[in-house]
């Protein structure tokens, strides 16, 4: 064998071990990542959500609700018993802050003084003056009789005398007369004068009645026995001592039927048009992670809000618990899983495996022998795990769930492609 030969032996078995090693090195790479093979069978499509378990009905406990009538907007609480206390019907619950109350209270009886004095004033100035008004009437009817007596005794005095006292006894008449209407028109205004007063007095006593009965109805009582559950604010907080109800709802806390629970839920607006009422949801319990509950969607809200600390518009759902356990408490936190849709026979994916390229490409990557290689996949209905592939896959073929190191930058077969490639085959084997 020759000198020449030998090297070339030598560089073509070096040559050999290189590309083993590159090869086997590549693919150990590849194989470093997690392998898994599509599943087929029912596929079950839902939506997951966060909700809090509170009673379907519940009485509630409320405040004062004639704050408004004394123009109180806003009420401090100035102590509350614990949440979940169970109370008996007519217990203490809590108690308001009745500064603002007392001030009034002072307020009223000051005025109920002021309008009292006025009433009494009123009614002696007004005896008084009729008082007068009837010694004028007797002073009057004194004089028509006098000035009768002296028409009576002129009828032997000449004419002139005699027509002068007739006058003067028709003047004393109509001023008689006068004086009777006038004393009628006083007497008329001195009782609009005391029913004016007197409707001042009963107002403002009426008033201090009311401000009495609004400071004992500060001290809030239990309309039912039941298990005390607070009101929670519009940020979705509990309220506690220092919290104010308003005079528009004036609601401090309910007393919830145990016997029947909901889940209150929020679902994002891509989702909320897949929810309808009636949709069977499985209900997952934090406190309880191996329990599970059934439930049925029973509202959906057809406006959207924006929850506190969120820039995302989201619906309320409304779930109704189907059992009743007396493990399960308002104000629990429970997953809801709400049952979209199922289908029958689908082949599908963890989420995991799917990656993108410019926005607009979907593919995997799958185990074709020795090599890796990246194909596009048209993609059906998906829930929070796992996705239906309509095409690109096989049942059969080996997918990464995470990218392999060293073929980020490979180019991608596309379905457009490989749809190419199967016509290209089946025209060939008609051919044969």
């Amino acid at each position: 064998m020759t000198k020449r030969r030998i090297i070339q032996l030598s560089i073509g078995l070096v040559l050999v071990v290189a590309v083993f090693f590159i090869v086997r090195g590549g693919a150990s790479g590849a194989e470093s990542g997690l392998i898994i093979t599509p599943k087929k069978g029912p596929f079950t499509v839902d939506v997951t959500t966060t909700g809090e378990l509170e009673a379907k009905n519940s009485v509630k406990i409320f405040g004062p609700s004639t704050l408004r009538n004394h123009h109180i907007w806003n009420v401090t609480i100035q102590s509350i018993i614990p949440e979940g206390t169970y109370v008996k019907k007519g217990q203490r619950v809590a108690n308001l802050d009745p500064s603002e109350v007392r001030n009034k209270l002072n307020e009223a009886n000051l005025e109920l003084q002021k309008v009292s004095s006025q009433f009494i004033q009123t009614k002696l100035d007004t005896t008084l003056q009729m008082r007068e008004s009837r010694d004028n009437l007797i002073n009057l009817d004194y004089a028509v009789t006098e000035k009768q007596l002296i028409l009576d005794q002129s009828q032997f005095e000449p004419p002139a005398q005699i027509q002068k006292a007739e006058i003067e006894l028709e003047k004393a008449k109509r001023a008689l007369n006068q004086a009777k209407e006038n004393y009628k028109i006083k007497h008329q205004q001195n009782i609009a004068k005391m029913s004016e007063v007197a409707a001042d007095q009963r107002q403002v006593s009426n008033q201090l009645e009311g401000l009495q009965q609004l400071e004992r109805d500060f001290t809030i009582l239990a309309p039912e026995d039941g298990m005390l559950i607070y009101k929670k604010d519009w940020r979705g907080s509990p309220i506690k001592e220092g919290s104010q109800i308003g005079a528009w709802d004036p609601v401090v806390a309910t007393l919830p039927d145990l016997s029947k629970m909901m889940s209150k839920t929020f679902v994002n607006e891509v989702d909320i048009r897949r929810i309808q009422q009636g949709q069977d949801v499985i209900i997952g319990l934090d406190a309880f992670p191996d329990k599970r509950l059934s439930g049925k969607v029973v509202k959906v809200a057809n406006v959207g809000e924006q929850r506190p600390n969120s820039d995302a518009k989201v619906f309320q759902v409304d779930i109704e618990v189907n059992e009743a356990d007396d493990l399960i408490k308002p104000a629990m936190t429970t997953s809801n899983k709400i049952l979209v849709n199922t289908v029958d026979e689908a082949l599908f994916i963890p989420l995991e495996c799917l990656h993108s390229q410019n926005d607009s490409i979907t593919y995997v990557y799958v185990k074709n022998g020795l090599n890796i290689v990246k194909k596009e996949v048209m993609l059906g209905q998906a829930n929070a795990n796992e996705v239906i592939v309509d095409a690109g896959i096989n049942e059969d073929d080996q997918i990464y769930l995470s990218s392999p190191q060293g073929y980020e930058d490979d180019k991608v077969e596309l379905l457009s492609e490989l749809n190419g490639k199967r016509n290209r085959g089946a025209t060939v084997s008609q051919s044969l």
